[in-house]
């Protein structure tokens, strides 16, 4: 289980919103609030972002140190400034390994991915079965050992076979398969991804059997005028509203909210 954070608005800088709240990114790493499965997340993290003037491809920041411990990230988020920012911090599924090539978020060109949950056993059961849906392109690039990576690579699938490729469809097929898959071979599966072109969020919470790491949303709040933020954990107090399970959240560039219940 890990802490999910996105922001798309108005440019600020990333110290705003991973440190600088009272119930931060940072606290979330040793002392969540919410989480169901682990009590803490001090297996890496990352942060990826998005020039907030030119369009180049999104910059990353990742390490396998506990957040609160990287010396060098203070100086940095006061640094940067950004108005489409993803965050991450980890508690690793008890088996995966901590190193860099499994510490989110995943990139590929305009992309960054982030996933929060798990799927049960998945060396044992959706492993094989998922790679096999993947065209050699994508297989090829596949560098850990996460299930939270091939989710990756099973939406970066999905979307580039597409005939109209949409960020909402991939998910929506993504998730569609990744229920038929866990159903099929009697696991459990929790989803909760969020994930950027630099231009819009898209957002999940979706379980198959269990409960939903938790998911809010909150929009135009007098700390971030003009701004939607997504996280697993409200930041600080405001009027967060929580996210439906089996759901899409899609924040487009004018920064208008839509929510999909997923049948």
């Amino acid at each position: 289980m890990c802490r999910l954070l996105g922001y798309l608005g108005l440019p600020i800088q990333l110290d705003q919103i991973l440190s600088k709240p009272e119930h931060s990114l940072v606290v979330q790493s040793y002392q969540p609030k919410e989480m169901q499965e682990a009590l803490l997340n001090a297996d890496g993290f990352g942060v990826g972002w998005y020039h907030s003037q030119k369009q180049t491809e999104p910059y990353t920041y990742k390490s396998t140190q506990p957040i609160w411990s990287d010396s060098n990230l203070p100086s940095l988020s006061r640094y940067v400034e950004s108005g489409r920012i993803l965050g991450y911090v980890r508690s690793a599924t008890p088996g995966q390994v901590v190193t860099l090539s499994n510490c989110q978020p995943f990139q590929y060109e305009q992309l960054l991915f982030t996933h929060n949950g798990y799927i049960d056993k998945f060396h044992q059961s959706l492993h094989r079965p998922m790679r096999q849906r993947l065209q050699d392109s994508i297989y090829s690039r596949i560098q850990g050992t996460t299930d939270s990576e091939h989710l990756f690579a099973l939406f970066l699938n999905e979307l580039m076979t597409a005939s109209t490729p949409k960020l909402v469809d991939a998910l929506r097929q993504t998730l569609k398969i990744v229920e038929t898959l866990a159903k099929q071979h009697h696991v459990k599966a929790l989803v909760n991804i969020l994930l950027s072109d630099g231009h819009q969020l898209v957002a999940s919470r979706f379980v198959v059997s269990g409960l939903a790491p938790t998911l809010y949303w909150l929009k135009d709040d007098p700390r971030f005028p003009e701004s939607v933020l997504i996280a697993s954990e409200p930041l600080f107090n405001a009027d967060w509203q929580p996210c439906p399970e089996q759901t899409i959240i899609h924040v487009g560039e004018d920064r208008d909210l839509h929510l999909e219940k997923l049948a």
